[in-house]
């Protein structure tokens, strides 16, 4: 584990970019950017025109100290950008940490929630991820319902394979992340925060996690979470609120950052100017960083 890293991670104001979209969520954040479905045929053409977006982020001079770390797809992490692995730019020339998603998408639902599907070839996915710089992992299950059984089957499988991936030398963000849309919002929180509460008693003091979650109903309600020493720190997703509802609502929620993908993107288009473009990031990345900071 790098401890330069660790220490940024750790203690330095700014959020998390996650620029992890994957196969099912790519057409439509190609769309949001103006590339139509018809511009392309294949996932090749459809990836390299993903990569290319976000190299025109990661190279922007708006992308700079406020952001503290980048989730990235597996196949970002097998790219380049400008002419380095992209972990290796974005530390090495940006001081920003790399994290990889390593999950496979989702189960179907069931018990009000949906687990990870198996990731077969975790461990060596996670020994390649590190030969490349990278520091942690994101693996994201949902919460639909308030389902005590089905919140402690996520809570239960994201800790197991969490410390699988602490095993091999990265730190995994834990994401049980609830719908926003959920009819038992609230009451989902409660059940995660227990349960949460109850897996990090049994981790070890030398292992600690992140988390990712939903903004939560009530302000400060991961507050204890955010304080425990087994927690590195805790990201909140932006799950579908704008950008405005979701740094409105993070402003309000004190120690927690931003990890947001859809709404680090907004506004932004293929067919920008660079000046546009860096502008139009720039005042993204402020608003985010000023709300990950309270």
């Amino acid at each position: 584990m790098n401890a330069d890293q660790l220490s940024r991670v750790r203690n330095d104001a700014g959020f998390i970019a996650a620029l992890d979209q994957s196969g099912g969520s790519t057409p439509k954040a190609l769309q949001l950017y103006g590339i139509d479905p018809s511009a392309y045929s294949g996932d090749e053409q459809m990836f390299d025109l993903m990569h290319a977006m976000r190299s025109r982020m990661m190279t922007s001079p708006a992308f700079d100290h406020r952001v503290l770390g980048a989730i990235l797809f597996e196949g970002t992490m097998d790219r380049q950008v400008e002419g380095r692995g992209t972990a290796d730019y974005l530390w090495s020339v940006k001081r920003v940490v790399p994290f990889l998603k390593v999950d496979k998408g989702l189960a179907e639902e069931a018990d009000g929630v949906q687990v990870m599907k198996p990731i077969p070839g975790l461990d060596a996915l996670v020994t390649r991820a590190r030969s490349l710089g990278v520091f942690g992992t994101k693996m994201r299950s949902v919460i639909k319902l308030a389902s005590q059984s089905g919140v402690e089957a996520v809570v239960a499988q994201q800790f197991e394979i969490g410390r699988q991936i602490l095993a091999g030398g990265l730190v995994p963000i834990i994401e049980p992340e609830i719908d926003i849309h959920s009819p038992q919002k609230a009451e989902a929180e409660a059940l995660l925060k227990a349960s949460i509460l109850r897996h990090l008693d049994d981790q070890a003091a030398d292992q600690p996690v992140m988390l990712k979650v939903t903004l939560p109903v009530v302000d400060d309600f991961y507050l204890d979470l955010v304080q425990h020493p087994k927690v590195l720190r805790v990201v909140a997703l932006s799950g579908g609120y704008s950008r405005a509802d979701a740094n409105a609502m993070l402003s309000r929620n004190h120690g927690m950052i931003a990890s947001f993908s859809r709404a680090l993107s907004e506004g932004l288009s293929a067919d920008q100017s660079d000046a546009d473009f860096t502008a139009t990031l720039d005042t993204t990345i402020e608003g985010i960083y000023q709300a990950s900071r309270t």
